[in-house]
């Protein structure tokens, strides 16, 4: 019966959009009114029984390299294929295990000899592969003598490494960006050790063991503090013997990734959400909610004859890392990058003491990371319109680096999406706003046990989940708002957003 509805509608709707004014709308705004008007609140709570379900039956969780992550991928999968989505599952690597065998090595070899203490003056980076290289040092856009507040930005893009001799050693310096990211920068440059040091202001000199969740950079690398890092800049032509003497083992699992039939695949329209939990739970909110949410709008504008591309991403290995979209857009070539015009996250939409939350895409708010790439502007304002059509009010949230958009923002993909609020405290005047308890986490039960079906606010699923099906369904057929995809050098970087 759907399928024939639709066609019906489709059917009547196109010579009605090329006869209606441009101010009534046209078939994104037909469209986008039918599907959220299919989509349906208890269906999305049916995916979320079933999630729950699988983790019953899996040790309570649904986390990456758990049975409970690959029975979730094979529920989702298999909705998908039925409603006739193209499906294709992409394996990702995490690391299963890590294990240091001795002690690691730095010692400067020329222009004279010097050892350094390891496990007091450097650490081996977690989860750092094996790895024995003695090779130049090459510095790495240092600020030096360090300013009063961390500034540096070493590492932090692509461009830092203009210049840098594939087969150096890479000194980089701490400071306002991701660790990973710095680490991935220099492997993308040919470095064959990295040397990360501290950033040199009070409380930000000592060197000591941390887990960055990073291995693709494929060399040995340590973490060294301020003096080390100063004094290696400082010697003219240093080379180092750099030694990580460790076992990595790597587990694979896959993203779930869906195409529509229809569509130019010119012009996608790529809609994700997270699809692991942590170990300690279901992951019911965080991020089922998503998730299920996705899948509900999927399933209902399968047959849709739309415009321009969908596909819909469920990503592994997020709560590891953001592993599984990170993976995903560095797959991709930069025309195949170029060709997702828009990307929609949903992190979260269903939180017990919910406040409707939209990526701050022009960064109106003026907090934490700039605006997202050009066209995230536009993403927000079209949320915001849904949200007002039926009075209902949004505050911003910061593209902080916590959710799949990271790597999309990274290369200059536009991006924005829904959040109803994680650990954060919900303040008295989001509680005017939105209703429930001030002074208390939006998700009491955020990464715990307790994320279960029970977690879930009803009222807030059912609402994002139309809101979602709006947007999608609007960008599917008019992406004419949203400029070309920018240069990656324009995008936010990932240091912006996670502290280091």
């Amino acid at each position: 019966m759907r399928r024939i509805a639709i066609a019906l509608i489709t059917a009547l709707a196109l010579p009605l959009a090329l006869t209606t004014p441009a101010n009534a709308g046209g078939l994104d705004d037909l469209f986008a009114k039918l599907l959220v008007k299919q989509v349906k609140g208890p269906n999305a709570k049916k995916h979320l029984d079933a999630l729950q379900a699988i983790a019953n039956a899996n040790g309570g969780t649904r986390a990456a390299g758990t049975p409970g992550y690959n029975a979730s991928r094979d529920y989702v999968a298999g909705k998908l294929r039925k409603a006739g989505y193209k499906v294709t599952l992409q394996p990702i690597n995490f690391v299963e295990s890590w294990t240091e065998n001795s002690p690691p090595t730095l010692n400067l070899t020329a222009p004279n000899s010097k050892t350094y203490v390891p496990n007091e003056d450097f650490f081996s980076f977690e989860p750092s592969p094996a790895g024995d290289v003695t090779a130049q040092v090459q510095a790495v856009d240092l600020t030096l003598p360090p300013t009063p507040t961390p500034t540096s930005t070493s590492g932090c893009e692509a461009s830092d490494f203009a210049g840098f001799v594939a087969g150096r050693i890479a000194l980089i310096q701490r400071g306002t960006c991701a660790f990973a990211l710095k680490i991935r920068n220099a492997g993308r440059a040919g470095a064959s050790g990295i040397i990360v040091f501290n950033e040199g202001q009070p409380g930000r000199t000592d060197a000591f063991p941390l887990d960055i969740g990073e291995w693709r950079a494929g060399v040995p690398m340590v973490f060294a503090d301020f003096a080390v890092g100063n004094e290696l800049a400082a010697t003219a032509g240093a080379t180092v013997r750099l030694k990580v003497d460790s076992t990595l083992v790597l587990g694979t699992n896959d993203n779930v990734i869906a195409e529509s039939r229809f569509g130019d695949p010119r012009n996608v329209v790529m809609v994700g959400a997270h699809l692991d939990s942590v170990p300690a739970g279901p992951g019911i909110n965080d991020n089922g909610s998503g998730s299920a949410s996705i899948l509900e709008v999927a399933e209902e504008m399968a047959l849709y004859p739309v415009k321009n591309k969908v596909r819909f991403g469920f990503w592994a290995g997020e709560e590891i890392g953001l592993l599984g979209s990170d993976q995903y857009v560095a797959s991709l070539s930069e025309t195949q990058r170029d060709r997702i015009r828009v990307y929609l996250n949903f992190d979260m939409v269903a939180s017990p003491n919910y406040a409707y939350k939209l990526y701050d895409g022009d960064n109106s708010d003026n907090e934490g990371s700039p605006a997202g790439p050009p066209g995230s502007d536009r993403i927000e304002k079209q949320l915001e319109a849904f949200y007002g059509s039926r009075s209902l009010p949004t505050v911003g949230t910061d593209f902080d680096g916590r959710s799949d958009y990271g790597p999309f923002i990274d290369v200059g993909i536009p991006a924005g999406g829904i959040f109803t609020g994680a650990e954060g405290i919900k303040t008295a005047e989001e509680a005017a706003l939105f209703g429930g308890t001030a002074g208390v986490a939006y998700d009491a039960c955020y990464h715990q046990a307790c994320d279960t079906i029970a977690n879930i606010n009803d009222t807030a699923l059912d609402v994002d989940l139309d809101a979602i099906a709006d947007s999608v369904a609007r960008f599917a057929f008019d992406l004419r708002s949203i400029p070309p995809r920018t240069a990656p050098a324009a995008a936010v970087p990932l240091a912006a957003k996670t502290a280091a």
